[in-house]
């Protein structure tokens, strides 16, 4: 791969993307970020705007590029954010794909109406890795567990009720998003690895631990937890551990390590 080629982070302003940036640059590659909304370029970084629901920009974003790191995803659509992204892509030449999938996208069955109000984002984000495996492209996914910064999103609110309803039997294993974020670049920066190995956080908790953690970092008084059995087949799966990595986890930092930065 020729270093004057941009390397197109799509998300490049988002949780994950925002550190992904930051590690190409520093590592001497240009950067190009297909965003939504415009923005100025910064030293060694262009945006592109584009819409990659629709397929628009993508074109443009994908001009003379290597390789794609593809971060943009959303509660649904994943697919057809993929399958936009590849199509221009296959018609600009042939890139690496890198994507961030999640621990469990083939492992979480989304049959019914309650499984997809609560765990749509299992098969969501497993129709963009379909899309990429059939693009006919040089690919690598990375499927990581739930980031830490999505956690205290969903501790946090819990913590305004006075008693915190959490799923009981479920178990998470949150990873730190710089961690993640370093893989991907990695596997940009190497050869085509297909399907990679996962990449979860040291420790799994019970959400009602995560909670009580958030609770004593932010010094706050600790809350009754009710814990609620949820139906369904993908609850039942996540309560057997279906969202857990396979192997032992990777991820170096804790979930009290990042509260006691982010939390004060």
């Amino acid at each position: 791969m020729s270093v004057t080629s941009p390397i197109l982070v799509t998300g490049g302003t988002g949780t994950l993307g925002r550190q992904v940036v930051p590690l190409l640059h520093d590592a001497g590659y240009p950067v190009r970020i297909l965003s939504r909304h415009p923005h100025d370029p910064a030293d060694g970084v262009e945006y592109v705007v584009g819409d990659l629901s629709t397929g628009e920009g993508a074109d443009r974003a994908v001009e003379g590029v290597d390789t794609i790191i593809h971060c943009a995803g959303g509660a649904r659509g994943d697919g057809d954010k993929a399958r936009n992204l590849v199509r221009a892509a296959a018609r600009a030449g042939h890139p690496h794909v890198v994507y961030i999938s999640v621990v469990g996208a083939d492992r979480v069955p989304v049959v019914s109406g309650i499984d997809r109000a609560a765990f749509g984002y299992f098969p969501n984000k497993r129709a963009g890795e379909i899309a990429i495996e059939n693009s006919g492209l040089p690919w690598s996914t990375l499927r990581a567990t739930q980031f830490h910064d999505l956690i205290l999103i969903v501790v946090r609110a819990l913590a305004k009720l006075p008693v915190m309803p959490v799923p009981s039997g479920t178990r998470f294993q949150p990873v730190d998003t710089g961690e993640v974020a370093a893989r991907l670049v990695e596997l940009a920066l190497g050869e085509p690895a297909g399907l990679v190995p996962d990449l979860a956080g040291p420790r799994a908790y019970p959400l009602g631990d995560l909670a009580r953690g958030y609770l004593r970092a932010a010094h706050k008084r600790q809350r009754p937890i009710l814990p609620m059995r949820m139906p369904g087949r993908a609850a039942r799966a996540i309560r057997e551990g279906a969202n857990l990595p396979l192997v032992p986890g990777t991820g170096k930092r804790t979930w009290e390590d990042f509260l006691a930065e982010h939390v004060r």
